[in-house]
């Protein structure tokens, strides 16, 4: 596959993805537009509970930049704050400069909300002690906009460029606040926005699906890559039905080995794992294209199978020389394509692939196998609840190859030696990985076996059976 090819695969992707998400926004936007505003045209926030034994409750500054055409915040959205209930009966709201009411909370006891979160009843305060204010809040002229009486009161604002302080507090500056509140804004441009976003994103997945079909296309007048061209792929040599799994994996280990580079790979390796980023994006996104081709034609878009098997060979690669088996101080090749690397991965292209089995086989089937997996790579996950019921997920380990690699790394640094059998232990385990991996990404519709096949190479064909012989004796 050529470079230009895999770049137009990562950077369709990459479009594809972005685009989905401008999309859903855009429609969410419309959908909340008709369906979440009110009577005038405010979307409104959740109500929070909030109270203070000080004298007000005020928010943290709130920073409005006019920007370059001086026209934000106040020409394009309008805020409204309603307090619903208040504990003292009147109560006062106002929005002024933060300047001039921290003057005037100076020495006074009140709280800032510092967090608001989903939860309404949860709210979070920074206190500030002291005493009474001055003066009753009506009584001060340096508010911007604001709001008294008896609950429900309302305050609407047209935000301006400048540092700005919402005050909650009861009318007569009296202790104890407590109130419900909430907050609403509205803008003209919600629906010019929402009908932008859907636009933006129907050219750009447009233009990121062709990418996709371009990049996953082959080309049919000459052979993909010079190593290609030198040796012919390893996946017609995956032998299918003869008792071996139509995924190859192999790693031969180097018999020379330094005893502590192994300490290091995992940082030599970061430029791959850079790279490996944006290929297992696009990796994903095709795997959910070919999914749909599968599904209506029965077939696996070559172009899309030679390269995510080539992103899981790269994996293998990196993985076989940095952490998952640190078999080899050869340092991994930059490309898809199989070359003469210590570990090879390929998998046997099916002509053929059952409709039925892609809407099940990659997350109700093979459910057994990603536990197994899971443990292998991932360590053990459960689940601790503290006194008042709430749980957390806690994961132990490092996942069983990690700690099998560890251990040769240390046999490694301390005799100069890997031992043979935990080296085909650990490439058994890996093994079973990628051929789940293949199973999951679609390639192939045979199950993958529950059997531990060690040793550094995959294991030999079975024989074809002997047709019966039909000579009766003489």
């Amino acid at each position: 596959m050529r470079t230009s090819k895999i770049v137009g695969l990562i950077f369709g992707a990459f479009a594809v993805i972005i685009a989905f998400g401008l999309l859903v926004a855009g429609v969410g936007l419309l959908v909340a537009s008709g369906t979440q505003r009110d009577a005038d045209g405010y979307f409104t926030s959740s109500t929070f509970s909030l109270a203070s034994e000080g004298h007000a409750i005020t928010s943290e500054d709130i920073a409005l930049d006019a920007g370059p055409w001086d026209t934000w915040p106040g020409d394009l959205l309008d805020v409204r704050i309603d307090v619903s209930a208040s504990a003292a009966g009147e109560v006062f709201v106002g929005i002024g400069p933060t300047s001039d009411v921290d003057a005037y909370l100076d020495g006074v006891a009140h709280d800032t909300v510092t967090s608001l979160d989903r939860n309404p009843d949860s709210v979070r305060y920074d206190p500030s002690t002291g005493g009474a204010p001055p003066s009753p809040p009506g009584d001060v002229d340096f508010w911007a906009v604001s709001a008294d009486g008896a609950p429900p009161v309302s305050m609407a604002w047209e935000p301006e460029a400048g540092d700005w302080t919402i005050v909650i507090m009861n009318a007569d500056g009296a202790a104890g606040v407590a109130v419900d509140a909430s907050a609403a804004a509205r803008s003209d441009l919600v629906i010019p926005i929402g009908v932008g976003l859907i636009v933006v994103g129907f050219l750009l997945g447009a233009g990121g699906t062709a990418l996709l079909v371009w990049g996953a296309s082959r080309d049919r007048d000459r052979l993909e890559g010079s190593v290609d061209a030198a040796q012919p792929s390893t996946a017609g040599s995956v032998a299918v039905g003869s008792g071996r799994y139509p995924a190859l994996l192999e790693g031969s280990l180097d018999p020379g080995l330094t005893r502590w580079m192994w300490l290091v790979k995992w940082f030599l390796a970061i430029p791959h794992m850079i790279v490996l980023v944006f290929l297992w994006v696009a990796f994903a996104v095709l795997t959910f294209v070919a999914f749909f081709a599968i599904l209506f034609t029965g077939r696996y878009p070559r172009g899309i199978f030679e390269f995510n098997v080539g992103v899981l060979r790269w994996s293998w690669r990196v993985g076989f020389y940095a952490f998952s088996a640190i078999g080899t101080d050869a340092y991994p090749p930059f490309t898809l394509a199989e070359t003469d690397y210590p570990a090879r991965f390929d998998v046997a292209y099916p002509e053929r692939l059952s409709r039925g089995l892609v809407l099940v086989k990659s997350w109700l089937l093979a459910i057994p196998h990603l536990i197994i997996v899971g443990i292998l790579t991932s360590g053990v996950i459960w689940w601790t609840f503290d006194s008042a019921g709430n749980g957390r997920a806690v994961e132990v380990g490092g996942g069983l190859i990690g700690i099998l690699v560890l251990i040769a790394g240390l046999a490694l640094l301390f005799t100069g030696r890997y031992p043979q059998g935990l080296y085909d232990l650990i490439i058994g385990l890996n093994r079973w990985v990628f051929r789940v991996a293949a199973y999951v990404a679609l390639m192939r519709d045979e199950y993958p076996p529950f059997r531990l096949d060690m040793g550094s190479t995959e294991p030999p064909v079975d024989p074809a059976p002997s047709a019966p012989s039909t000579d009766s004796g003489a």
